[in-house]
């Protein structure tokens, strides 16, 4: 009698399984594939299409799965699927732990207006908003990357919103979450390339604004579109809205600067493969791979040189508050981009 009641049950677990991850012997009947359709960045003298923004996605993809052929075996190997919400893993009291300083006495030494302002809440609701792509919620055969992908994506926004000094102590990892915007900028970040696709606005810089800053009116031309928000003619709701700072900031590490290009997200999950030429150039998927999609030579190539290292601190110690062993996080050559060849090298830009 038992056996006749596992044959049926077995198949089912089976069944399952193919659909989507199994964890521990139990399945995720919650877990439904994520949707990978992001928009990416034009480069630059491109412009976005008019057209249908279905088949915009479906071309994208054709294109990008018939220049990368080894990611179309890829996609058949792993099954990926996004699971429940990113508070599901991450509380508030971690939240705290991590930015326990954000209101101290430090803060209010910098003159900021807005103290307290990036928030738990805040986080979580900008969170939702990309959740269905993978956000802190992707799930690859048995593995969850969520809990890690937070940590690494809030150590980049700590190591860009720090009023800390550069190289950091362990009392001094806390102290960030100090700014939502660039201070004291003259700068009015207008590229006339993008003139057609992002006009500026008449009196409107586009200088650093967000959790993990952007800046350029075509970045906020394209997060605007994404967010349907119009961030071209009204850039500073990026340092009203604590929600929107976060969206942005996650559209900045959900989004490749170039097509063809991995995003930050990407290689930190692992769904993008090195080519050979990427082999050759050291790049590998990792948290190391996160700077060099961000930052690019500004941060890696350059050794282990403090504002690498800066980050990686703070990336290791958001993994111990939320409980996650460091043996996972991989080898150096995962961790850093020290010897890494940047996707795109420049003479002189601000990150």
């Amino acid at each position: 009698m038992e056996f006749k009641w596992s044959v049926p049950l077995i198949i089912l677990v089976l069944v399952n399984c193919d659909l989507y991850s199994c964890i521990g012997g139990s399945i995720l009947t919650d877990c439904p594939l994520c949707n990978t359709y992001k928009p990416s960045q034009p480069e630059s003298g491109s412009y976005s299409s008019e057209g249908s923004e279905l088949v915009g996605i479906l071309v994208r993809k054709i294109v990008y799965l018939t220049l990368n052929p080894n990611q179309q075996s890829r996609a058949a190997e792993t099954r990926r699927c996004c699971g429940g919400p990113v508070s599901d893993h991450f509380q508030s009291d971690q939240f705290e732990k991590m930015f326990s300083n954000r209101n101290s006495l430090e803060v209010e030494d910098h003159e900021i207006e807005n103290k307290g302002f990036l928030d738990y809440k805040s986080f979580i609701t900008a969170s939702a908003y990309y959740q269905p792509y993978g956000f802190g919620t992707t799930f690859i055969n048995q593995d969850f990357f969520g809990t890690k992908e937070v940590a690494a994506f809030l150590a980049h926004v700590a190591t860009k919103t720090s009023c800390g000094k550069k190289v950091v102590t362990r009392e001094q990892l806390s102290r960030d979450l100090c700014y939502n915007k660039e201070m004291n900028s003259n700068l009015s970040y207008c590229d006339d390339r993008y003139k057609n696709a992002y006009p500026c606005a008449p009196g409107v810089a586009y200088y650093d604004r967000g959790a993990l800053p952007i800046y350029w009116n075509y970045n906020y031309g394209e997060a605007g579109k994404d967010l349907k928000v119009d961030l071209l003619n009204h850039p500073e709701y990026i340092e009203q809205n604590a929600t929107l700072a976060f969206q942005v900031a996650i559209w900045r590490w959900m989004t490749p600067i170039k097509e063809h290009q991995p995003s930050a997200h990407d290689v930190f999950i692992g769904t993008w493969t090195p080519t050979k030429n990427d082999k050759l150039a050291k790049r590998v998927s990792g948290f190391g791979a996160t700077m060099n999609v961000l930052y690019g030579d500004l941060i890696c190539g350059h050794g282990d040189n403090e504002s690498m290292k800066n980050i990686i601190s703070h990336y290791l110690y958001h993994l111990d508050l939320m409980g996650v062993g460091r043996e996972e996080v991989g080898p150096q050559e995962v961790l850093s981009c020290a010897k890494q060849v940047a996707f795109n090298p420049s003479i002189s830009s601000s990150p």
